[in-house]
């Protein structure tokens, strides 16, 4: 009789600012049999560096974090390592935070608002070599790259560093907090902010806080 080949688990790794998120997929992972958490972060920073120390399969990225970029986080992540599936698992579904964060290295591209259970079935798919984004998203991204939908809003426009800024910002943060938030100096978040300024004609500090506060609560 032959012996019997046992494949080993995807092994996962969770990146998410709320414990309560990150407790939930490892209570629903564990009832997988083929598949293992192998370690979390709620930070850019540490993600990174336990991830590339512990080379897990499959990583599972909020966009927004404790401290960090979710985006740079991704970007970091697919110039170490090729190999790695990433797997987006957030809040925000607006077309245009999905193709960043795929243009950006992300296999796959999930909304909270879907449930960790689809989450199961993207990591499957993403395992596979396949791209996973919700129907509802696919449709929506194939309308704008066949012209069959609006123009991009002047928000659209800003960089991914830009648009990160503008969502701390709208959040009540100031430049002191989103430099500390973001890993970088107070000067650079001043010049992002100008560029900002620039981008969406805002004239003033007071000008930009109302819009990205506006811009925020109509999410």
């Amino acid at each position: 009789m032959s012996k019997a080949t046992t494949n080993p688990k995807v092994r996962i790794f969770l990146v998410d600012d709320h414990p309560i998120v990150r407790r939930g997929f490892q209570l629903l992972l564990a009832m997988e049999p083929d598949v293992t958490v192998c370690g979390e972060a709620d930070s850019a920073p540490v993600a990174l560096e336990k991830i590339l120390a512990l080379k897990p399969d499959v990583a599972i990225v909020d966009l927004a974090l404790k401290s960090g970029s979710g985006l740079e986080l991704i970007k970091q992540l697919r110039a170490q390592n090729a190999t790695l599936k990433i797997l987006v698992f957030t809040m925000r579904g607006e077309v245009f935070y999905a193709e960043r964060a795929l243009r950006a290295g992300a296999n796959g591209y999930i909304t909270k608002e879907e449930g960790t259970e689809k989450a199961i079935e993207a990591i499957r798919l993403v395992m596979k070599g396949k791209l996973y984004v919700s129907s509802q998203l696919a449709d929506t991204m194939i309308a704008r790259m066949t012209g069959n939908s609006k123009g991009a809003t002047p928000t659209e426009t800003l960089s991914d560093r830009e648009i990160e800024i503008l969502e701390l910002v709208g959040k009540g943060l100031g430049s002191q907090q989103v430099a500390k938030t973001l890993g970088i100096s107070i000067k650079t978040v001043e010049s992002h902010r100008e560029h900002i300024k620039t981008k969406l004609s805002l004239k003033s500090a007071s000008e930009l806080v109302s819009y990205a506060f506006n811009w925020m609560n109509a999410k």
